[in-house]
């Protein structure tokens, strides 16, 4: 990436740089995704991309090859593989998690110290999102609204009541040049039950939070310096020391010590309540891929019979069944008589349940873990 200082007078997409943080597992997705292999790594769209590739695909129209990605240490070499066009020095390697607070505070940190006047974007590497040019001219109108002086998060309009996501209440529209969809944010809520979700949807007034951030690199910095400054303190450490020979000491001796805390509460919310977050609505369909039951959805035109099939080579037969069946093996899958079932087959590991309990496999892999069952996690 080019450490060349952008002026003022150039426009707002020509400061704008891509974060990608790839990290989590997934275990509700596994055992397909595991520890070593996580979901992002994985094509579970039946694209012939990689969740990780088609997130970089989609941001290269507007931030071109200015690309940082956030990702643990063990996966440094698949990330290599699936982004060749990531440099080394904007490949931040994790070498344990720290959640979303540390991890875009440095990505953060590093690209003030390039140039101050640098607008991030922050991009989960393991979201399904269609179509790219609707994503693309909501990420535009909030880099607009960023170089207003905005920390901008891009809520979805909510298609259903969803009690898994969180949610925004948006205000008064900001009627910012470029940007005629920006409104601020009143609050920032948790998770709802299914009531209160359903009262979300109906004023017209909430989006889910899909935690996409842009913003000015200065503006984040100076919320997290007032919100959290050890973190702050120690991410200003590693930054500085980012693009010179001390990089890997000074990371290793401060990283292990960072506090663990999400963004949205380093941040976010924070910043909302001093006025200082907008939000814009995105139209575009999004998902986070969290369970088999949303891996069906996204795969539906891969139908045999009733049953989404995924993985090279799977060969399932079907018999008045439905569901979702994931192969990584040759062995033939046969289903007869049974709806709405999810097998995911792996050479070392079997998972047989249906999509109404898909959100269940957390608990498998919590149980593995606490047997000693490391092997296959």
């Amino acid at each position: 990436m080019s450490k060349d200082k952008v002026t003022s007078q150039d426009s707002p997409i020509s400061r704008f740089i891509a974060v990608i943080p790839a990290g989590g597992v997934g275990t509700r997705l596994w055992p397909l995704s595991r520890a070593a292999a996580p979901k992002f790594l994985h094509d579970l769209t039946g694209s012939g991309s990689t969740l990780l590739r088609a997130t970089y695909d989609r941001l290269e129209p507007l931030a071109g090859n200015r690309v940082l990605v956030v990702t643990g240490t063990a996966h440094r070499a698949a990330v290599c593989r699936q982004l060749p066009e990531v440099q080394d020095g904007d490949l931040v390697l994790e070498s344990e998690p720290k959640d979303s607070g540390a991890a875009i505070g440095l990505a953060a940190a590093i690209l003030h110290q390039r140039d101050p006047d640098i607008i991030m974007g922050s991009f989960a590497a393991d979201h399904v999102i269609s179509p790219d040019e609707l994503f693309q001219d909501a990420v535009r109108e909030a880099i607009h609204t960023a170089a207003a002086g905005k920390i901008v998060t891009i809520g979805i309009k909510p298609t259903h009541p969803s009690t898994g996501f969180g949610y925004i209440r948006s205000g008064a529209s900001l009627h910012i040049p470029g940007a005629p969809s920006a409104q601020a944010v009143v609050e920032f809520v948790e998770k709802p039950d299914e009531e209160v979700a359903q009262e979300y949807v109906d004023s017209g007034e909430y989006v889910w939070n899909a935690g996409m951030f842009v913003a000015p690199v200065a503006l984040m910095l100076k919320h997290l310096e007032a919100n959290q400054p050890e973190l702050f303190i120690g991410l200003q450490e590693i930054a500085e020391a980012w693009d010179t020979p001390h990089r890997d000491e000074v990371t290793a001796r401060i990283w292990p010590t960072l506090p663990k805390i999400a963004i949205d509460y380093a941040v976010a919310e924070p910043a909302a309540a001093a006025g200082d977050v907008a939000v814009v609505p995105g139209t575009f369909r999004w998902d986070d891929v969290g369970d088999f039951a949303s891996v069906g959805r996204l795969n539906s035109a891969k139908e045999v019979d009733e049953v989404t099939v995924l993985g090279e080579g799977a060969r399932v037969f079907t018999e008045n069944a439905s569901g979702v069946v994931v192969s990584d093996t040759k062995r033939v899958i046969a289903l007869i008589g049974i709806k709405d079932v999810v097998i995911v087959d792996t050479p070392d590991a079997l998972l047989v349940t249906t999509k109404q309990h898909s959100q269940r496999v957390k608990q498998a892999v919590d149980a593995l873990k606490a047997s000693g069952d490391t092997d296959v996690l």
